[in-house]
This record gives C-alpha cells, sequence and structure tokens, in this order.
C-alpha cells in the first residue's frame, strides 16, 4: 500500500477553511487521542463491573465450575430428546479454589474487570481503529470496507461466546474429573482465570481469520488459489493451534479445530470475493481509459 494511501500527507482544514498537510506528528497526536478515548471506555466498562463483583464472578466467571451452566442443561436435554436419556449428561467435578497469596483476591478483581471491560468495548475500539484508518483510503476503498467494524466486533464476540460456553466447560470437567492416584487436586484461582482467558479471548482473535484473509488478499500477500493449494498445511496448523490454546483431550481440540476448519473455508471464499471484485473494477478503470 502506497504512503499516500496511509494518510501521512493527508490535508485537513485550517482556520478559515484552508487545508493544510498534517505531518507525523499531527498524526501521532491523532492516535494518541484515538487510544485515549478508547481506555476511557474500556475503564469505563471495568469500573462498572467492578462494582458489580458477585454477579461478575457468581454467574459469569464461575458459571462454567457450577452443575447448572446452560451449557450442561442444553447438553442434558438435548440427550433426553434423542432417546439417550443422560447419557450425553456430563457435570464438572464439585472443587474449590485456593489461593496462597493475601493480594491475589484483589489482583484479579481488578484484572476480570479490565478484561470484561475490553472485551465489551471491542465495537468501540474497532470503530476508534476505523476512524484513524479511514482518511488514509481511497474513496472506492472506504466503500468496499463499509460494515469492517460491525463484521470485526461480530466475530470477536461470537469467538468469545465460542470459547466461553462450549470449549471453557468441555475443558473444564475433562480437567477437574482428570485423576491420579494418591494425588488430590485442589485448583489455584490463578489457574482457573488463566485458564478462562485462554479459552475465550484467543478464540475471538483467532475467529477474525475472514478478515485478515480479506485485508491480505487485496494488498497482494494471498489469494485463493493460495489458500486451496495449501489447504492441507493449514490443517494441520489448525490442529497445532487447537492443541495450544485447548486442554490435552481430545473432545476439547475437535471442539476448537471444526470451527477454524470452517472459518479457513470461508477465508477462501472472502479471498476469492475480493479477487472478483478487485478484477471488475479494474476491468471498469481499463474501460473507462479507453472511452476517453
Amino acid at each position: 500500500m502506497a504512503l499516500d494511501q496511509l494518510g501521512i500527507d493527508e490535508p485537513v482544514s485550517g482556520k478559515g477553511g484552508e487545508e493544510k498537510e498534517m505531518t507525523f506528528f499531527d498524526h501521532i497526536e491523532e492516535l494518541r487521542w484515538h487510544i485515549i478515548r478508547s481506555v476511557l471506555v474500556i475503564l469505563g466498562f471495568a469500573l462498572v463491573l467492578f462494582f458489580m463483583k458477585d454477579f461478575v464472578f457468581n454467574e459469569v466467571v464461575f458459571g462454567p465450575r457450577n452443575p447448572d451452566f446452560v451449557t450442561y442443561k442444553v447438553i442434558c436435554q438435548l440427550s433426553d430428546a434423542i432417546g439417550m436419556k443422560e447419557q450425553l449428561c456430563f457435570y464438572p467435578e464439585k472443587f474449590n479454589l485456593i489461593t496462597p497469596d493475601m493480594g491475589e483476591l484483589f489482583l484479579t478483581h481488578m484484572k476480570i474487570s479490565f478484561l470484561l471491560g475490553l472485551i465489551l468495548a471491542i465495537p468501540y475500539v474497532f470503530w476508534e481503529i476505523w476512524r484513524f484508518v479511514k482518511p488514509g483510503l481511497y474513496e472506492k476503498e472506504q466503500k468496499a470496507s463499509r460494515g469492517a467494524v460491525l463484521i470485526c466486533s461480530f466475530l470477536f464476540t461470537l469467538g468469545v461466546l465460542f470459547g466461553y460456553f462450549v470449549i471453557s466447560p468441555f475443558a473444564i470437567s475433562f480437567l477437574t474429573g482428570y485423576q491420579l492416584p494418591g494425588v488430590e487436586s485442589t485448583p489455584a484461582l490463578g489457574s482457573y482465570i488463566s485458564y478462562m482467558l485462554m479459552f475465550t479471548i484467543p478464540t475471538g482473535l483467532i475467529f477474525q481469520l475472514p478478515v485478515a484473509a480479506n485485508v491480505l488478499t487485496r494488498i497482494g500477500l494471498i489469494s485463493s488459489s493460495f489458500l486451496k493449494e495449501y489447504r492441507r498445511h493449514a490443517a494441520v496448523v489448525i490442529v497445532i493451534v487447537a492443541a495450544i490454546i485447548t486442554p490435552p483431550d481430545a473432545f476439547s481440540q475437535i471442539l476448537i479445530a471444526l470451527p477454524l476448519f470452517g472459518l479457513y473455508e470461508i477465508s477462501i471464499v472472502v479471498s476469492k470475493r475480493v479477487e472478483k471484485r478487485q478484477t471488475q473494477l479494474e476491468a471498469a478503470e481499463d474501460a473507462a481509459v479507453i472511452q476517453k
């Protein structure tokens, strides 16, 4: 992408309607205010959540460790509906969380409030990113990128919800039910929080794969034929990623691998559509040049 597309010398309105070029430091100042506004929104959500401690921890953070969590109920109802009675039902083992650090409870409270605030503020953060990038794009690129904030926000939220409602219940049930002879498991609070974060936020980022395919195709780094050619290699990478971000049980890895395979196939479709649109635009530009 050319530098002029990045808005390095972007004209802005000055006093009396005069236009002036933005310098590098003007762009840095503009970026700073985008970041400040994003942080303030995140902190605003975090502050509200901080004072909702009981709900945040009992219903959200510790939800998947409770037998009455919605995922366990739905799967058990599904098992009964298909005539398998309670064969598919599963529940996590009852366990208590401990902490050896006197200040960990307060620090964990602050950490969770901030991270949940970040998740809730993601649509606004994406919007601020778009506001910063938009002036550096050509008009046709701005039109082609309409809905980008909505799509990115939707995919991130979908990934987080998938990790929370699908991956975490299966993973927690497996990990709490796994035993070794003569060993009693009493998980630490920090360990539980780390796993919950690992199941959700990375999954939200991974669900941005179609968006990444769109951008990389536009700048010419990948193509639909490239993605098709390396589909088998991608399958290996997906399995490795699923093994990294999930516990070492095959079922949890399958749960994350299957959506990733689906997202990869969607990325191929997205890449192909971008190529088709670019071909049409080039043909239209060539036709306009010939007419002139």
